[in-house]
């Protein structure tokens, strides 16, 4: 991983572990981000209003989440991966390969915020003993748009 050795107060070791951890979550936040897109195009049905809207509200979410943590990766001095092949390799989520029925759309969307959910909950006290409490807190700023997210989708499937 590149890094430009922005001055920063924490240890260039620790800064690698951190960053290590942004770049597996901006892929996997992009993937997310593109499958919610390809949903809000592809949705049928006689709910196609609500949840097109929906995934619309969802992805321009997403999109600002991953400009926010390629940011957030930049501060701590390092180049976020930009390219197709690198957020493959890194993402921790399954691309769409089919068009689901909407039902499926929003199982599916449930469960990767899940994942995504549970990376950031078990990642979090290790960002959090480095002492990079301004990712801390970030992470926790994902967490809660994440869990939001979640919550709106399990209370469209009941």
């Amino acid at each position: 991983m590149e890094c430009d050795k922005q001055p920063v107060n924490i240890n260039l070791p620790n800064r690698e572990k951190v960053c290590e951890i942004l770049h597996q979550l901006l892929a996997s936040t992009y993937t997310l981000y593109l499958k919610t897109q390809n949903y809000h195009w592809n949705v049928l049905g006689p709910h196609f209003q609500p949840l097109h809207l929906l995934f619309q509200t969802q992805y321009e979410e997403l999109a600002e989440s991953v400009d926010e943590i390629a940011e957030r990766i930049r501060a701590l001095g390092y180049f976020p991966s930009g390219s197709f092949e690198s957020f493959k390799k890194l993402t921790f989520l399954e691309e769409e390969k089919g068009h689901p029925k909407a039902t499926e759309m929003l199982q599916k969307l449930l469960e990767d915020h899940e994942q995504v959910i549970q990376f950031l909950r078990q990642h979090f006290p290790m960002v959090e003993k480095e002492g990079d409490s301004a990712t801390a807190d970030f992470i926790n700023k994902c967490l809660a748009t994440h869990e939001k997210t979640a919550w709106m989708l399990r209370s469209t499937l009941s």
